[in-house]
């Protein structure tokens, strides 16, 4: 083999792997459209604690059993500490401490969220979609997702909501498309 067909085997085995490692990012970027964001996130008021309310069941938190909540804080470089915590079966309490980021303009309503370590985090696939799809004006409510619909959060700043809140919110949802027979709900216990 000659040298040049050597860098011309090489190139080609290269963007070929380019192209498979970017083709489930272009996927994604397609389906971005069908999952609506709020139009914007003031990060500020959104920093404190959020109670879990229900969720779509998912295999990081199978071991959460109840009073699940994430606290959010601001870190000095503008992006966010997250610290999640909820209570297992044998009654101790469970903790993830990961970061939030969040993508495009200062008020942008998409983050992304890494719990891996952070000699990790130049890979894409530690980063996770956190996409803020409702919210109240009061920032006392909301609902967390991602643009393929695989994960779906309802949070409120009280470890109880509303049954009618939380009714509303579910139409919402379902205007989203969200199969909202999924949701699990949490509990809250004191």
């Amino acid at each position: 083999m000659t040298l040049f067909s050597y860098s011309r085997a090489l190139f080609i085995s290269i963007l070929g792997f380019v192209l498979i490692c970017i083709s489930p990012y272009q996927a994604m970027a397609q389906g971005d459209q069908s999952v609506k964001t709020v139009a914007a996130l003031d990060v500020p008021r959104y920093l404190g604690t959020w109670y879990e309310i229900a969720k779509f069941p998912n295999w990081f938190q199978k071991k959460c059993v109840s009073n699940t909540k994430a606290v959010y804080t601001a870190k000095p470089d503008g992006n966010l500490r997250v610290l999640n915590s909820c209570k297992t079966a044998s009654g101790e309490t469970s903790e993830a401490e990961g970061l939030a980021r969040q993508i495009g303009a200062k008020d942008s309503p998409k983050l992304e969220v890494r719990f891996a370590p952070e000699w990790l985090s130049f890979l894409p696939w530690v980063w996770g979609d956190y996409w803020v799809i409702d919210l109240d004006p009061q920032y006392q409510v909301a609902a967390v997702s991602d643009p393929k619909r695989e994960y779906l959060w309802v949070l409120s700043r009280t470890p109880q909501l509303d049954p009618k809140v939380y009714a509303d919110l579910l139409q919402r949802l379902k205007q989203q498309q969200f199969d909202i027979q999924k949701l699990e709900l949490t509990s809250q216990k004191n």
